[in-house]
């Protein structure tokens, strides 16, 4: 009795092993994909990053603050890029932030994450993905939490949010490793500063070895804040189409609908 317990445990634990030993497949082969978003509503993407992304026929997410001037200004824009197949994301009404964080002096009063509940914020994220429908038309979307903070008020808010969402970007970190721890409640993302395109590509080079992914989040581009060069980003646009069958660029919600069909979604 004992030995055939044993052999049904270890049967048990074999066919365990082999479905978590299911590998993970990007489309058409591709050994990564690359995710190209920019947040904070930028007018140095409309005018610099999509024309490049256009020319070489890349998908990438914008992640629009609905409050700021520059969406009403270019309204027609913003419009075109989601009908030209890029994804309009979204990055809150009114980008609060925590000020008790270090180094957050530049957050304004009214704008303090600190000071609004977790219930308020949720309210506010919901009423941007009903003004973003307005604009494009969409009803599936993702999410980047503004300056990675995940309380308001004290209390944790991405959870509210979970079911609003494909997925969600919520931390700065390094590229992902192991496609099988990966949250997509909480993704991992890249906010190059100053970056050379060498440098770029290398963050791309390391997605490959390990044949995950790598969510870039951009802000300027030649201009604004938190500015990588045209060139830089011109360089890294010109790698990944020169090697279009070891990477698959696309929206960031194309990839994590894409990653919630293999054995490691969740």
């Amino acid at each position: 009795m004992q030995k055939m317990y044993c052999l049904v445990l270890c049967l048990w634990l074999a066919a365990a092993n082999a479905v978590a030993a299911k590998p993970f497949h990007w489309p058409n082969g591709a050994k990564a994909a690359v995710s190209l978003a920019y947040d904070d509503t930028l007018a140095s993407q409309l005018d610099v990053a999509i024309p490049a992304l256009n020319a070489h026929g890349f998908k990438a997410s914008f992640y629009l603050q609905l409050s700021t001037p520059l969406l009403t200004a270019r309204l027609s824009d913003w419009r075109a890029a989601a009908a030209q197949g890029h994804e309009l994301g979204n990055h809150t009404l009114f980008h609060q932030c925590s000020a008790s964080k270090p180094g957050r002096d530049w957050v304004s009063a009214e704008n303090n994450l600190d000071n609004i509940s977790a219930v308020q914020l949720v309210q506010q994220i919901r009423l941007a993905n009903s003004m973003l429908f307005a604009i494009d038309g969409q009803t599936e979307r993702t999410f980047t939490a503004p300056c990675g903070d995940e309380l308001a008020g004290g209390q944790p808010y991405l959870p509210l949010i979970y079911g609003d969402f494909v997925a969600i970007k919520a931390k700065t970190g390094p590229i992902i490793t192991d496609m099988a721890k990966l949250n997509v409640h909480a993704v991992e993302v890249i906010a190059p500063v100053g970056s050379s395109g060498a440098e770029l590509i290398a963050l791309v080079k390391k997605a490959a070895q390990h044949g995950t992914m790598v969510n870039f989040t951009f802000h300027g581009i030649g201009g604004d804040h938190l500015t990588v060069s045209a060139q830089a980003h011109a360089e890294l646009l010109a790698y990944l189409a020169a090697n279009r069958d070891i990477y698959w660029t696309d929206t960031f919600l194309n990839i994590m609908r894409h990653v919630k069909t293999q054995p490691a979604g969740d």
